[in-house]
């Protein structure tokens, strides 16, 4: 643990201009990034009493070991150079708004001949419009179910879309007026983007129009005594007001905002946003994250926005998306002290004025305080929840500590597992986890390739010495430097250049022992090594002739699990995907005159090795670049593989 005033800058050699700032640890990594109106005001804060720093503060000047800084201009270019920084360094004691999970949202593939209407989680993509997000999936699917009675549009994928254009007929949707089924030629192309295009312009806020439409023509269907028309057209004007009714007006018409509200204790921040587009409340999102200081809501204001929206614009540009990834209004608890600058910054982004404020009264101020409200209720929910609880992880580290006799808490763990079938496909994983947290950007995988033949404990004396032996070599490629753990070439932290305080190995005293021994004949002596057996939960020590036995109520031991479940995890899914690839491929091998860029046109088109095998001579024929004589190989190769496996 570092003394903060080892490396405190000299008196007077701080300007007091506007910059960003960066703490760096002992081997060079950089732990926080901050910005300031004054650099010397606020880097001056972090050196006085230690004792009267907020406890996260404390734990990040103890574990810097150097502090440097960066003078700009301006303070909308210290906005951009410190989101840049935090994206590009991911430093542990920076608060990052990152989800734990993908929001759903409604997406419209509008770049398809025939669009489709489906849930959707990932990245944008260009040519497809999004409503969202929802938090959850099932809201977007009860919504969906209702409008399809008067939006008939296609929701199956492509390969069910393509089967039913082959056979012929519609699917269920299609027999129960839930889908207009193109696929068989019922509608044109041009009338269904026409139905698709309906449905977007009511999800985008169109309603009115819409009922009006249907009550006009419900009334000319009347006075033409047609009355089933008349009583279909009333059935759907219900729907859509029971799909208006979900998505509650609260603002006037065409308003475009996202409301922003927190709630906070000392330790941690939790954040609702609700994303409100013409008028209606589209989507909310949550986040609950560690307190790093005793920042107010007008400093976690600045965090968050500038986080946020730098996010969202990144990733609309990646997808190629060309709406705006930020709204005309953004409404918050309270303004940060440099307003001017974030709403210049987020004019950019947006290509347009953005206006940053606090609702005062009327109904902006009535949804805020509705916000407030959906953020306390998810921080009440957190704190019951202690995986995520900051005090529960000090107690488990510091329970690890004293149960294995440890110098200082194992702030950074690492955890490896083998998986495999038989002895087949053996892989291995490293998961990292620092503070009790998975930090998933430094997990590693490896395909073992000489210790399977020993079993489990060959496998993890390979792993350990691969992993150390790297370890070894980027410490000494950057021995030399300032800052050993940095690459000079890409200023990023070296792939194996953190030694972990703990490593945990899945299995009983034979794999802790022989973990232990690669680590001695490396000479690697400051790493403690445990195995965790699954049968007892024991936790074995080498050297020792019995295990530790931590209490079932312990943090330690459900820390260790967690460690050893997200290791097991990992593993099984490259283990996965080698023996799908595998098995993939190797019934497609012995095909003659058969590459593999046809062998990949093949499993697009069919989608799997089974739907493959279940395909007519003229089906696989059908694929650009595939003959005839091609094809009856492939049918031959397959039926007999197919044949080979029955019998077997």
């Amino acid at each position: 643990m570092a003394d903060p005033s080892t490396y405190r800058p000299a008196p007077g050699t701080i300007p007091e201009a506007p910059g960003v700032y960066k703490f760096r640890d002992a081997g060079g990594r950089v732990v926080y990034v901050g910005k300031a109106k004054s650099l010397r005001s606020r880097l001056n804060s972090y050196f006085a009493d230690i004792a009267g720093l907020h406890p996260r503060t404390r734990q990040m000047v103890t574990t810097a070991a150097a502090v440097e800084w960066t003078v700009v201009s301006t303070e909308v270019e210290a906005l951009q150079l410190e989101y840049n920084w935090i994206k590009e360094f991911d430093p542990r004691f920076n608060v990052r708004y990152r989800d734990d999970k993908t929001y759903p949202v409604l997406a419209v593939t509008l770049n398809e001949e025939y669009p489709r209407l489906h849930v959707y989680r990932g990245p944008r993509r260009k040519g497809v419009r999004y409503f969202g997000p929802y938090a959850h999936a099932w809201a977007i699917r009860e919504t969906l179910d209702l409008l399809l009675r008067v939006f008939p549009a296609r929701t199956c994928s492509a390969g069910v879309f393509k089967r039913h254009n082959q056979i012929g007929r519609p699917c269920l949707l299609g027999y129960i007026d839930k889908c207009s089924a193109p696929c068989v030629g019922k509608v044109s192309a041009e009338q269904h983007r026409g139905i698709v295009e309906d449905f977007c312009d009511f999800l985008a806020g169109r309603t009115d129009a819409m009922v009006r439409r249907l009550e006009r023509e419900m009334t000319a269907a009347a006075e033409e005594l047609e009355f089933e028309k008349a009583a279909r057209l009333r059935d759907d004007q219900a729907a859509l007001r029971r799909a208006m009714e979900k998505q509650a007006v609260v603002l006037g018409d065409g308003t475009d905002a996202d409301v922003v509200a927190f709630a906070a204790d000392e330790l941690e921040v939790s954040v609702q946003v609700f994303h409100v587009r013409g008028g209606r409340v589209r989507g909310q999102r949550g986040w609950v994250v560690d307190r790093v200081d005793e920042a107010g809501t007008a400093e976690l204001v600045d965090q968050f926005v500038t986080q946020f929206y730098g996010a969202q614009a990144e990733s609309a540009e990646a997808g190629g998306v060309e709406a705006a990834p930020v709204p005309r209004e953004v409404l918050v608890p309270e303004l940060p002290d440099d307003a001017p600058a974030v709403e210049r910054w987020l004019s950019d982004l947006r290509g347009g004025r953005v206006v940053l404020r606090v609702p005062q009264r009327g109904d902006k101020r009535a949804l805020m305080e509705t916000v407030e409200r959906n953020a306390k209720e998810a921080f009440q929910q957190h704190k019951m929840r202690r995986a995520g609880d900051l005090t529960a992880r000090s107690a488990a580290l510091q329970e690890l500590q004293e149960a294995l006799g440890l110098d200082t808490a194992p702030l950074r763990i690492e955890c490896t597992d083998i998986s495999h079938v038989q002895g087949t496909d053996v892989v291995a994983s490293l998961v990292v986890f620092e503070d009790g947290l998975p930090r998933k950007s430094e997990y590693r995988r490896f395909a073992i390739r000489e210790g399977a033949e020993q079993g489990d404990v060959g496998s993890i004396a390979e792993v350990v010495r691969r992993r150390f032996q790297a370890y070894l070599k980027e410490t000494a490629s950057g021995v030399q430097g300032p800052n050993p753990g940095i690459d000079p070439e890409t200023g990023k932290p070296r792939r194996f250049a953190y030694a972990p305080n703990l490593l945990v190995v899945d299995g009983g005293a034979p794999q802790a022992a022989v973990a232990s021994d690669v680590l001695a004949e490396l000479g690697i002596t400051d790493v403690a090594v445990v195995g965790l057996a699954k049968r007892l939960e024991e936790v074995w020590v080498p050297g020792e002739p019995d295990p530790v036995i931590l209490p079932r109520t312990s943090e330690a031991l459900y820390l260790l699990q967690r460690v050893r479940d997200e290791a097991h995890r990992f593993a099984v899914a490259y283990h996965r995907q080698k023996r799908s690839k595998r098995m993939t491929t190797s019934a497609l091998d012995d095909v003659p005159g058969l590459g593999a860029t046809r062998r990949a046109a093949l499993l697009k088109h069919f989608g799997s090795l089974k739907r493959l095998r279940e395909a007519s001579i003229e089906e696989i024929s059908g694929v650009p670049g595939v003959g005839r004589r091609t094809a009856e190989a492939v049918h031959a190769t397959l039926s007999a593989a197919g044949t080979e496996g029955e019998q077997t």
